[in-house]
């Protein structure tokens, strides 16, 4: 894939992530759910290792209690994660998080 076509991904994206930042306090767990999970495809799709892990987290967390800090802090590392070109940076944008949320 050109860079060019990678930045267009990781535009749409990040779109996407603005538009749950904008409404995340009004949005139902199962529609964060689902807005996760089309990151996350679009993500895999793609070859964003960290962004999928990261969009995984989030769409799982959405549906259990806490979910709205867990979804906040998930948004928080969504630019780390969409910048990301290492795959290894999905473990350690994940353990961030864990030792965040505990």
């Amino acid at each position: 894939m050109s860079s060019d076509s990678l930045q267009l991904v990781r535009t749409r994206i990040g779109e996407r992530i603005a538009e749950i930042e904008a409404r995340v306090g009004r949005l139902k767990p199962v529609d964060i759910r689902a807005k996760m999970d089309a990151i996350r495809v679009m993500a895999a799709d793609h070859g964003l290792a960290a962004l999928e892990g990261l969009a995984d987290f989030g769409a799982h967390h959405a549906m259990l209690p806490g979910h709205r800090q867990a979804t906040r802090c998930a948004l928080e590392h969504m630019d780390a994660a969409l910048n990301s070109n290492c795959p290894s940076d999905r473990q350690t944008i994940l353990a961030a998080m864990a030792q965040r949320l505990h």
